[in-house]
């Protein structure tokens, strides 16, 4: 009986043991974010960090608000974010829908084609890209990050739809043509109901890729009024001192979309890359 008990109790720390690590992992950065962008300064800047906050103080974020032109960043991103994310949505589902239900030719071509994409860093594409923005005048404007960020999330999304569509049975699809239903009848109205958690998953992917993305917003955008969350953020970091009240609440307030949008379909991001998993 001892034996079995202490097997027990062995399974069940070999479980919850790696779970705590992940989860302090996962959590602590969030912790420390959140609690220096609350504490003064002189409680920040301190030789001996404290893990709780001695002091509480909302001056930073009064700064962020009121001195700063983070709400313009934040706009910005909100913008960019959200177009991204439904411009991916109207291109990503027909063409995923064409490609897995569909036969023509050149299907598996183009199908090899949208993994190879995934070949190539990104950086390799800048300079085309930033040439081709330039030719059509669009480099310092939102649209150039957006069409960078829909030509990035694309292919990712169409690729991730493939086990949503396969899962629909071809018996429905054929029921409703019998009933006079045309293709974007059906897609509107059989498949996109029964794909919904993978229309939540690649929602979420592309905003947040756009949320969070950098390097093509640090280098295409050039006027401080158009720049994202990240670019302006990056800009707080001067030469010689760095002002931790006002990143460190700058940093809070830009993780606080995602977590919403995690919160509201973040069941769907999960389903969605394990979708397949066991077909």
């Amino acid at each position: 009986m001892t034996g079995v008990n202490f097997y027990r109790v062995r399974r069940t720390l070999g479980v919850w043991i790696p779970v705590i690590v992940l989860m302090f992992v996962v959590i602590a950065p969030f912790y420390w974010i959140f609690t220096g962008s609350i504490k003064a300064p002189q409680e920040i800047i301190q030789r001996v960090p404290t893990l709780f906050p001695q002091s509480f103080t909302l001056q930073h974020y009064d700064k962020l608000f009121s001195s700063s032109d983070f709400p313009q960043y934040l706009l910005n991103s909100t913008i960019v974010a959200a177009l991204t994310m439904i411009v991916t949505l109207l291109l990503a589902t027909p063409a995923a829908y064409s490609l897995y239900r569909l036969r023509f030719p050149g299907r598996d071509l183009i199908f090899k084609v949208i993994l190879v994409t995934y070949a190539f860093p990104g950086i390799l594409l800048l300079i085309p890209l930033y040439t081709m923005l330039t030719h059509i005048h669009l480099v310092d404007t939102l649209w150039a990050l957006v069409i960078i960020n829909v030509t990035f999330a694309s292919p990712f999304a169409v690729w991730l739809m493939e086990a949503f569509f396969k899962a629909v049975p071809h018996e429905l699809e054929e029921a409703a043509a019998l009933d006079g239903a045309d293709r974007a009848t059906i897609l509107a109205r059989v498949m996109l109901p029964l794909i919904a958690p993978g229309l939540g998953s690649i929602a979420i992917y592309a905003f947040i890729t756009s949320w969070t993305e950098y390097m093509f917003a640090s280098v295409v955008i050039i006027s401080d009024v158009n720049r994202t969350v990240p670019v302006g953020l990056a800009g707080i970091i001067g030469q010689y001192q760095v002002d931790w009240g006002l990143l460190l609440a700058g940093a809070t307030i830009t993780t606080l979309p995602v977590l919403m949008l995690f919160a509201l379909v973040g069941r769907h991001f999960v389903e969605g890359l394990t979708a397949g998993a066991v077909k």
